[in-house]
């Protein structure tokens, strides 16, 4: 469904963007932008006086810090029976108000997630009957008072309308592993064997870096979860978000300590046939200056096997291919982090952070392939496919933050950040034993990459009083990217490579997206209105040499709007909608045909254009006692949809000669895809020592049928149930469990995955250690097993990688840190805002 308000400019191939044309186009989206801003301002409303005869407001900040905690509890009780009268959230900028109340003495009790609950008395009366809290400071829940100390325990998932917040240290399972298994736990998420990840079905998951747009190079199953603290999963995301995404957005938040003094963590995992991380953070405060950094390392040897059959009709001629492998994955993973923040005052405070990673991925397969050709009598073989990553990154940004003591909620941010990242890929196919007729020459492709992010923002946020405020920004992201790819060919066994011009390439790929938004936040008796618009446009260009070059200019709106209503007895509803996109990323728009065995290629489609997609939700959450229910009606419809699709490239399988058939994995705009359905989330403690988390969600997915006869849909869902135990004050046990049922795709579908996982945390010597023991998918049942089909392709594909895991992890507390406290400390967890 394309936007009136689209404007699309496509320079063919063969005809490259002059230099001009590249930066006219960029001033031409700028002064769109411009005028964006311009006239979203302008249309901000006038400040309204505030009505009702009581009223209760104030504004919730961190002690520490002295800035806003959004979307926190507030309670209003009547005195003397504490009666519940009212309840609230704070909104974005820290504030809160609680309005046309009777005249009498209450008490207000804040609550947020990671602090401790504050009570303050308010009393109206006729003659101030308006009470004004002010700036009310929270405490975080690690406080040391004299010789007794108190503290509380984030949940280890938080769900929220529109939001779900994964707090990594809390989730035992994930000891030893990467973020691809923190995310297992959360309703509608799957994470295959590659690390791809999707979200209701939904591949078009944009993955965040500490609220920055990731490099492409970043893969879930190679970033150790010791180096995450939390991570977020924004289903539907207001116009403060980038609009790029169908499905949604995860921002990786890594750690930064922050506690006063000094304190940090060692912590060091072990895990069965050789599999080892190990992570050091810490921090230092000097007054006005904190020092924070980490380092983490990661080791890893997974086992795996595989069996393929494909059946072909090429030329007439039906071809066979039955193959069984086993696979060997080796990872090597460092990353240093080192930042630092100055406070000016409490007002302003800046924060500068440099990272440093560097990845070794390497794969070995081997093979035996039995290939058949109608009657002639089949070929055996064994053959061996090789992969290597090496690959490094580095990344810098600053932050600068301004606040008005005298206007609570008021805030200028300031942000830059560059990434750099680059390496080699490495892969190369070997015939190790075979009949002689059959080619023995090693094959091999050499794919050298720089990726060159920069970025820079402005958000600013002026509310106009205790109930409204608006919001607007500035924002512009850039990626450059030029790379090679080079093909080359083993004469004999044990000799050199020998490079080959023909399949062998030079790329430049650049794109450049300034962006501009507004939005206005309205909270009036229980109700909350947020509505924004986001402009966008989008440049790129991609040269292939000697293919050709491919451009393209395109802007776009994309409005937002969310409405929550606070119900009696803490409940809450709200309805949200966004226009989303999903542009294509380069190695998706490139004709660059990588190989990743020698019978499997895949290319890219320069005439591939960005997917659009609505997304709507409607949810309800009710809290009563430590239980809390969400629910989540939710929908999404996408035009122009990116679909990957395989097919047999008939060119390729004449000219092998051989019974062999080689396929293509290309990209396409293909039709429509839509998901509807619903997600509930119940977290309710059954005893004092056991604690219930379970959360799933059912839905139809329906997509274009590659055959373009109408379309292909099923229902589908996900299930997940945690059970924590406490059965000591110093022991906590978790049992987890998931199911993600079969889901279709354009081409067939892909079967279910399932497992069990299984751990335990020992605190030792008086809260500074803690013992940590787990067994990943206990039953060894998970594995991918996907069916395809297209014009004379029928295929099937079954893997399984070394899922069944033992660890064995030890971590030490630095400082005034110390280890989590048991299960029945824990707050019941943050109620959503608006923005989600």
């Amino acid at each position: 469904m394309k936007s009136t308000r689209q404007i699309v400019t496509i320079h063919q191939a063969g005809h490259p963007a002059t230099a001009w044309s590249w930066v006219t186009g960029w001033l031409r989206g700028v002064g769109w932008l411009g005028w964006f801003g311009l006239v979203a301002a302008s249309l901000l409303p006038g400040r309204l006086l505030a009505q009702g005869l009581g009223e209760v407001s104030g504004t919730l900040l961190d002690q520490r810090t002295r800035q806003p905690l959004p979307f926190a509890n507030v309670v209003l009780l009547r005195l003397p029976d504490s009666t519940l009268i009212g309840n609230t959230q704070t909104a974005a900028n820290g504030s809160f108000a609680l309005t046309s109340l009777a005249l009498g003495r209450y008490v207000v009790r804040a609550e947020a997630l990671g602090y401790q609950a504050a009570r303050r008395p308010a009393t109206l009366n006729a003659t101030a009957p308006v009470v004004r809290l002010g700036e009310w400071l929270a405490v975080p829940t690690a406080v040391q008072l004299g010789s007794v100390v108190v503290r509380g325990e984030k949940a280890a998932v938080v769900n929220d309308l529109g939001k779900t917040i994964l707090n990594v240290d809390q989730d035992l399972n994930s000891a030893g592993g990467t973020a691809a298994d923190v995310l297992q736990k959360v309703p509608s998420v799957a994470v295959d064997d590659n690390g791809q990840v999707s979200l209701r079905g939904n591949a078009s998951v944009t993955l965040y870096l500490d609220g920055q747009p990731a490099p492409p190079t970043l893969r879930l199953d190679q970033l150790p979860a010791s180096r995450l603290e939390t991570i977020e999963i924004i289903t539907n995301p207001g116009a403060q978000y980038a609009a790029q995404g169908t499905g949604g957005i995860i921002n990786l938040v890594q750690k930064k300590q922050t506690q006063a003094g000094w304190n940090g963590d060692a912590r060091a995992t072990v895990g069965t046939r050789d599999k080892y991380t190990a992570a050091l953070s810490g921090n230092r405060q000097v007054g006005k200056l904190t020092f924070s950094g980490n380092a983490d390392g990661l080791r890893n040897r997974f086992r795996g096997s595989s069996a393929l059959q494909q059946v072909a009709a090429v030329d007439g001629r039906t071809s066979r291919t039955d193959q069984t492998g086993a696979s060997t994955r080796q990872q090597t993973n460092y990353s240093l982090r080192l930042g630092v923040a100055y406070a000016f005052s409490d007002e302003q405070r800046v924060s500068l952070t440099a990272q440093y990673y560097a990845q070794d991925f390497r794969t070995t397969q081997n093979f035996a392939t039995r290939l058949a050709q109608d009657a002639t009598p089949s070929l055996l073989l064994r053959n061996q496919n090789t992969q290597a990553e090496n690959l490094y990154g580095s990344r810098f940004s600053g932050t600068y933050r301004r606040t008005w003591a005298a206007s609570p909620g008021r805030a200028l941010t300031a942000s830059a950040s560059y990434y750099l990242d680059g390496g080699t890929v490495t892969t190369q196919q070997r015939v190790l034993d075979g009949p002689a007729r059959y080619p023995r020459n090693a094959r091999q492709q050499l794919l050298d990459v720089t990726i060159h992010m920069p970025s820079v923002r402005v958000d600013y946020v002026h509310p106009l009083d205790q109930k409204r405020r608006w919001e607007v920004g500035v924002k512009t992201d850039a990626l450059v990217t030029p790379g090679t790819a080079d093909y080359a060919v083993q004469a004999t066994p044990g000799g050199e490579f020998i490079g080959q011009d023909a399949g062998s390439y030079r790329y430049t790929y650049r794109q450049l997206i300034p962006q501009a938004y507004g939005s206005y936040q309205h909270n009036s008796d229980g109700w909350e209105y947020q509505a924004g618009v986001r402009a966008e446009f989008t440049g790129l260009s991609a040269q292939v040499r000697p293919t050709g070059a491919e451009s393209q200019r395109i802007l776009n709106f994309f409005p937002s709007a969310t409405v929550a209503r606070t119900l009696p007895h803490d409940q809450r509803l709200q309805l949200s909608y966004s226009r989303r996109v999903n542009r294509p990323n380069f190695l998706q728009i490139i004709p660059l045909p990588i190989y990743s065995d020698a019978r499997t290629y895949v290319v890219g489609n320069a005439a591939l254009r960005p997917e659009y997609g609505h997304v709507a939700e409607l949810g309800h959450q009710l809290t009563w006692g430590a239980t809390t229910l969400s629910t989540t009606l939710f929908g999404r419809v996408a035009s122009q949809s990116i679909q990957s699709l395989r097919t047999i490239d008939t060119l390729a399988t004449r000219r092998s000669g051989q019974p062999d058939f080689i396929t293509r994995t290309s990209y396409a705009n293909f039709g429509h895809t839509a998901s509807y359905g619903l997600e509930l989330s119940l977290t309710q403690p059954v005893t004092k020592w056991w604690k219930l988390t379970t959360s799933g969600s059912a839905y139809r997915n329906q997509v274009a049928s590659y055959s373009g006869e109408g379309t292909r849909a099923g229902f589908t869902g996900t299930a997940y149930l945690l059970n924590q135990f406490s059965p000591t004050k110093t022991l906590a046990v978790q049992l987890s469990g998931n199911y993600q049922a079969p889901l279709v795709v354009p081409q067939g579908r892909v079967l279910a995955v399932y497992g069990v996982d299984v751990a335990l945390r020992q605190r030792l010597l008086h809260d500074r250690a803690a013992l940590t023991l787990r067994v990943s998918d206990l039953f060894n049942t998970r594995r991918q097993y996907t069916q395809l089909a297209a014009d004379g392709l029928a295929t099937d594909l079954r893997t399984k990688y070394e899922t069944r895991v033992g660890y064995l992890g030890f971590s030490w507390f630095l400082g005034t840190k110390k280890s989590d406290s048991t299960m029945e400390d824990q707050p019941q967890g943050d109620r959503g805002g608006i923005g989600g």
